[in-house]
């Protein structure tokens, strides 16, 4: 789970509420009441819960909460195809998948279809509290182990006829590399040590790049460098 949790800039994200409003979605009762309590009990305003897929996807855009909680095999729609659904309506919710399955196959799809972090339902209290207040500020957020799955997506070479498929044209090359941090899930003050910059000039870039390729937010930012199948930058190297 990253450490550092910070919302988008101001022009393209939004800001924290002072009271979290989520949708919780899982077909089994007694997990989704539990599930539900211990959000209420953390100081969140679970505004509805749902049993299936379809009346997860009616039910967050009748209150377009702050974060969708979403299980992965729903009945009616699966996860992914109710975040696909809430994509092509533009709901602005963020969505956190969690499920039973730690499957590669299932993560990335999840990721793919548009959710923002992805936990397994063994996680600790305490993490799953933690990974819906890092959800809601648009910081993703994976179950250990998970977000290397993810990033070593990203680094998969496309195959092709040699041509570099992975430049930008609307980027400049400082910007092409923070977005590359950015996608692997890096907060900007981390960011901003390892290129020397300010807090605030990665904050500005972050700002540039989302306007250039009209992007809203960070998970588009991911899925836009998962299409582009761009090598990512590894802080380690």
């Amino acid at each position: 789970m990253s450490g550092e949790a910070e919302a988008d800039p101001p022009a393209q994200g939004r800001q924290v509420p002072d009271r979290i409003r989520v949708v919780v979605a899982d077909d089994h009762p007694m997990w989704r009441d539990a599930v539900a309590r211990d959000l209420a009990d953390a100081g969140f305003e679970v505004v509805a819960t749902a049993d299936d897929g379809r009346a997860a996807l009616a039910r967050t855009r009748a209150t377009v909460p702050d974060v969708l909680v979403l299980d992965l095999n729903l009945p009616a729609l699966s996860g992914p195809e109710v975040c696909s659904a809430l994509a092509a309506a533009g709901v602005d919710t963020r969505i956190l998948i969690l499920s039973a399955s730690g499957d590669q196959q299932d993560v990335l799809d999840a990721v793919k279809a548009g959710a923002l972090g992805y936990l397994v339902k063994s996680a600790r209290r305490e993490e799953f509290v933690a990974a819906v207040h890092a959800t809601a500020a648009g910081e993703p957020v994976f179950t250990a182990g998970l977000a290397g799955l993810v990033l070593g997506e990203f680094r998969r070479p496309r195959s092709g006829n040699g041509a570099d498929d992975r430049v930008i044209p609307e980027l400049t090359d400082r910007e092409t590399e923070v977005l590359k941090y950015v996608a692997t899930g890096m907060g900007y003050k981390e960011i901003a040590g390892l290129l020397f910059l300010s807090h605030r000039t990665v904050q500005n870039h972050v700002q540039n790049i989302f306007g250039k390729l009209h992007l809203r937010n960070r998970v588009e930012l991911a899925r836009f460098a998962l299409e582009r199948g761009l090598d990512l930058a590894d802080p380690a190297s």
